[in-house]
């Protein structure tokens, strides 16, 4: 008679594949997953009975800003309280290794900390930094362009020189041979917009000797949306790597109802490379405070500003109405801030989400004072409102976008599958009762539905409440993975 240290019986299986679920027994011994399908002769240490229960992979956040959040508050409960078991960091050009900053922080490697934050020289740092502070879930890496660029650079408003580019090229490659995912980018902030789109090449070029991605915020989510496609394309052809374009949008209310052109796009270039995206399911962004972005065509809500402390939880209109000034202005006298834009259009986030190409990612930003509520709620609100209440897409369907399909485009070994042999990354929820419960006006709220999570086999999250032992890990990026498993996993 086989002995388990856990074991969840009659639980309603979603393994993560994309394939239908199916009722079975789920056995955990020495943190991975020892058996899968019928344990009824089976005895464990502690017995779980799942019935009418969901047992699915634990949730991958393909994108977030948790950089230094996992290392300084490891509890993770935003995170682990909506059933994800594993961070991706270093999204959008910013990360927290390796960073050597000469003063503060530039906008928006800003929303990772202040400067005190950025401790990291080297990625191996970094990575031995999450292993020592134990967060509840594992921790998975990006190397940030822009962090690269402040490192090497006297100013940001240029292109870099060729010896910068060297040093830059050396610092990520020494970050890919300890385990760094790839290279992200955020070329539509400031501090990266004047980078060139050759300087971006050269960098990238190291990823394809190291088996590493490239993920870009893109140039432009606005207007040039295409243009910026196109560049991202050819950034990543040219670097023989596999592509990942950061939450997909058709961002401001001029270009609502271009989500089709968009994922055509996407659809064309991925007959030649490997392409896919993530998405958040919001119509609303978050992110520091762009004068770029300022317009009276939606609500701007700001989450925080450094001399304006006050304003946290009004909209820029209303704060320009008191201060009896212009939008513009009002941003202006609000600097450094951040904010959120209700710039999309509900019916583009339902077509972008239920793409085949598109993977979950919540791209919460834990620093923020008041918070875009996708911090705690992105993947119950997936599960419950789109999949459940609208049927917009299979539950199965949206598992799969948050675990196995990550797993495969990350190259996260023996993780987002519910497989014997598999890492014990587990998430048991109520199909009737999962829902994200943060909103804009509260939005540091915990998911309802969300019955157990399992990391790396240890219990770590039981019906509302975080459990005293933290078992994740950082986990480097596995090359072995074939490139060809994307496009097998994106049908």
């Amino acid at each position: 008679m086989r002995h388990f240290e856990t074991l969840i019986r009659r639980a309603t299986v979603i393994d993560g594949s994309g394939n239908a679920r199916f009722i079975g027994d789920l056995g955990i011994a020495g943190g991975r997953i020892a058996l899968l399908g019928d344990a009824a002769h089976a005895t464990a240490t502690e017995v779980v009975d799942a019935d009418g229960l969901v047992l699915a992979p634990g949730f991958i956040d393909v994108h977030t800003h948790d950089d230094t959040v996992v290392i300084r508050q490891p509890q993770m409960l935003p995170k682990l309280s909506q059933g994800v078991t594993t961070v991706i960091v270093g999204n959008c050009g910013i990360s927290a290794a390796p960073v050597s900053l000469a003063g503060e922080p530039p906008d928006p490697m800003n929303l990772l900390g202040p400067a005190s934050a950025f401790v990291y020289p080297t990625f191996a740092d970094y990575c031995a930094a999450v292993d020592t502070a134990v967060p509840a879930v594992n921790v998975a890496a990006l190397v940030g362009h822009t962090a690269l660029r402040s490192n090497h650079m006297d100013r940001l408003d240029r292109s870099a020189h060729p010896n910068e580019i060297a040093a830059m090229r050396s610092q990520l490659a020494d970050a890919l041979a300890h385990g760094a995912l790839g290279l992200s980018s955020g070329l539509a902030y400031a501090s990266a917009r004047s980078a060139s789109t050759a300087e971006v090449m050269q960098l990238a070029e190291v990823l394809g000797d190291y088996g590493g991605l490239y993920t870009t915020h893109l140039r432009d989510e606005f207007d040039d949306i295409l243009g910026a496609l196109d560049e991202a394309f050819a950034t990543a052809r040219h670097a023989r790597c596999a592509l990942v374009v950061s939450h997909v949008k058709c961002a401001g209310a001029g270009n609502w109802g271009r989500s089709q052109e968009v994922l055509t796009s996407l659809e064309t270039a991925h007959q030649h490379q490997e392409v896919g995206c993530d998405c958040y399911p919001y119509s609303a962004s978050s992110s520091t405070l762009d004068l770029k972005q300022v317009t009276g065509d939606f609500d701007i809500l700001i989450t925080w500003s450094q001399p304006h402390p006050d304003m946290a939880g009004r909209t820029l209109a209303v704060i320009a109405e008191r201060w009896g000034v212009p939008l513009l202005d009002a941003a202006q006298r609000l600097q450094p801030a951040g904010a959120v834009y209700h710039c999309m259009s509900e019916a583009d986030v339902q077509r972008i989400l239920a793409h085949p190409l598109s993977m979950v990612g919540s791209d919460g930003l834990p620093e923020d004072p008041r918070p875009h509520p996708r911090l705690w709620g992105a993947f119950p609100r997936v599960l419950g409102h789109y999949s459940r209440d609208l049927g917009l897409l299979p539950l199965e369907t949206a598992v799969h976008k948050m675990t196995g399909l990550s797993a495969a485009r990350f190259g996260l070994a023996q993780r987002g599958l519910l497989a014997p042999g598999f890492w014990a990354d587990l998430v048991l929820f109520d199909p009737q009762r999962i829902e994200d419960t943060a909103r804009f006006d509260d939005p540091e709220q915990p998911a309802a539905g969300i019955r157990a999570v399992w990391v790396n086999g240890v219990l770590s999250y039981r019906d509302g409440h975080a459990l005293p032992r933290r078992a994740g890990r950082f986990l480097p990026r596995n090359t072995s993975i074939p490139a060809t498993t994307f496009k097998e996993n994106t049908r």
